[in-house]
């Protein structure tokens, strides 16, 4: 498994795992009334449009991740400095 797809899975995963228990703290809450049919269309939903987001981003940013901020390269940061 390449590290993009590795990367690209977790950022699924954890998508997926905010847009349900969102939903669910949103029913506990009595904030937006639902079933769990809701919570897990939102957790579908959102790890579907991340999963969207990543395969874009692979054209934009690193082809190597997930991440649609360009490749970091060794010698760009001054050593003690932090990229702004």
């Amino acid at each position: 498994m390449t590290t993009y797809l590795k990367d690209l899975l977790e950022r699924a995963a954890a998508t997926f795992g905010a847009g349900f228990f969102a939903a669910l703290f949103a029913d506990w809450t009595g904030a937006i009334p639902s079933d769990w049919k809701a919570w897990l269309l939102t957790g579908v939903v959102a790890g579907v449009l991340d999963t969207v987001k990543g395969l874009v981003s692979k054209k934009v940013g690193d082809p190597g991740t997930a991440s649609a901020l360009p490749r970091l390269t060794v010698g760009e940061v001054e050593p003690g400095r932090h990229l702004n």
